[in-house]
């Protein structure tokens, strides 16, 4: 069940009720799976940035292997036509960008109206967007990211193998440069 959830906010009230059993029990579940590092909980931020903030976590299979096996995908071939392709390279971004960072507090950033970015560092005051593009591009969303959480760099990594400017202050960075830092 969880694996349909992966890279999206957690509902406790529609898992139980698929389930059968109560919201605290798939809590105490989610975090039996969290305490077992199988899934990663991802908390939001909360500022007061004026804005209606999402203030629920997001969560994800911290294996990729394993989140490949719930959805039944058996190869490459299988991956890279699955619907789920964006948020499985999503799930395996975030947790190697988190280990290469692991001394700095990490959320994700999400408003009611729409925008959001993947991962949050207020410490660095940098701000992460994953993208399974071949050469992603500057969207609004980033801009309204940028100006809300005062970033000094917002990065937009992918699996390419070239870093660009995007904007003043945003740029592109293959996942690979991301994780040598």
């Amino acid at each position: 069940m969880l694996a349909h959830y992966h890279g999206q906010l957690w509902n406790g009230n529609e898992i139980a009720a698929s389930m059968g059993v109560s919201p605290t029990t798939a809590r105490h579940y989610l975090d039996a799976l969290e305490q077992t590092y199988m899934i990663r909980r991802l908390l939001p931020w909360h500022a007061n940035v004026g804005k209606r903030l999402v203030k629920t976590p997001k969560i994800y299979f911290r294996d990729s292997g394993i989140f490949h096996s719930l959805q039944g995908i058996a190869s490459h071939a299988e991956m890279v036509v699955h619907p789920k392709l964006g948020a499985s390279w999503e799930g395996f971004a975030l947790e190697q960008i988190l280990r290469s960072r692991r001394d700095e507090d990490a959320y994700f950033y999400a408003i009611h109206s729409g925008s959001e970015l993947d991962l949050y560092f207020p410490s660095s005051a940098t701000g992460v967007e994953i993208k399974y593009q071949d050469a992603p591009r500057l969207t609004r969303s980033m801009r309204i990211s940028m100006n809300d959480l005062k970033l000094r760099e917002l990065l937009v990594i992918y699996p390419g193998d070239r870093e660009y400017e995007l904007a003043d202050g945003i740029r592109a960075l293959p996942l690979a440069k991301m994780c040598s830092v």
